[in-house]
């Protein structure tokens, strides 16, 4: 089956890469041109912007955009809907906000054009492992181009499904980045607190070891511990600066939107803000108070 797409970062080219060695046609295209030329050395037909990617597709065509969210995302749309034909299909692999791909459907709908949007989750061991994809958009639109989404899934009839309209795939991915915020929280507070034992706990990669069989909290999470406290024991290597890709904020402000708490999800979010601020002003707040009430010792700063 023939795919164009557009955007070879990291996971764009690996999910090129495995749709390639599925057997599929894939003709590629990226800004970077070592990305492009990358992808042409697995097999990909290498096209050198987006009107020569689609002029290299049968109809009907389907391109899968992999782009940051946003302006550039909304502009690769805009392009591709100026070069592409009725019956011709987007798909958004992206992590775009949802109301943004209910909208974009809606855009593309006027020029006769499907649009997907396909939640995926696997990050950089996908090409081995296979993506998890939560797609929405029209059903007869997925159903024709299931075998795309079969062949980078885990397995023709695990990890991947139509979950609903345009608009669900992004949906799901956000809930799921969300939950995926407070289950790693969960697991970094849990190995400080073994961590502040060493005269109990004597070796943190032993435990992570026991843990991933047998155990309750098992996890790809957890054999994904186990890799790092093997690379370095005591994570002294890095610092506790900790970013976020938004899909969080995103599913805390629609907790708020829906009246549905969220308590660990917000709390996991809140951490990571708190991570990358040195001697943050809330803390000195906090200790300036215990000290004007109670007159409890402070610190002072050097």
């Amino acid at each position: 089956m023939q795919l164009g797409m557009i955007g070879l970062g990291r996971m764009g080219g690996n999910m090129a890469r495995r749709l390639l060695q599925s057997g599929h046609d894939v003709v590629a295209y990226d800004r970077d041109n070592n990305a492009v030329r990358t992808a042409a050395g697995y097999g990909a037909t290498p096209a050198t912007g987006p009107a020569d990617l689609v002029s290299r597709l049968d109809a009907p065509r389907a391109v899968w955009i992999m782009l940051p969210s946003g302006d550039v995302t909304e502009a690769g749309i805009d392009e591709l809907l100026g070069l592409l034909s009725p019956g011709d299909t987007i798909i958004d692999g992206g992590n775009s906000n949802y109301k943004d791909s209910i909208r974009r459907s809606e855009k593309a709908a006027g020029h006769g054009v499907d649009f997907m949007d396909a939640g995926t989750s696997g990050g950089i061991w996908g090409l081995q492992e296979g993506y998890s994809l939560m797609v929405g958009g029209d059903k007869a639109a997925y159903e024709r181009l299931e075998p795309i989404f079969q062949s980078l899934a885990p397995a023709a009839d695990r990890g991947v499904g139509r979950v609903g309209p345009s608009g669900a795939g992004h949906f799901t991915k956000m809930i799921h980045n969300g939950i995926e915020y407070g289950m790693m929280q969960a697991y970094a507070e849990g190995f400080e607190i073994l961590a502040a034992r060493p005269d109990l706990v004597e070796d943190l990669e032993q435990v992570s070891r026991i843990w991933q069989h047998g155990s309750v909290v098992r996890s790809w999470l957890l054999d994904l511990a186990v890799a790092a406290l093997e690379e370095d024991g005591d994570l002294s290597a890095l610092t506790s600066y900790v970013d976020d890709s938004g899909e969080g904020r995103w599913t805390v402000q629609e907790s708020v939107d829906l009246g549905v708490p969220a308590p660990v999800i917000t709390a996991s979010l809140q951490a990571r803000f708190r991570s990358r601020q040195a001697n943050p002003f809330g803390g000195r707040m906090l200790s300036a108070l215990r000290k004007q009430f109670g007159g409890h010792a402070v610190q002072k700063a050097e």
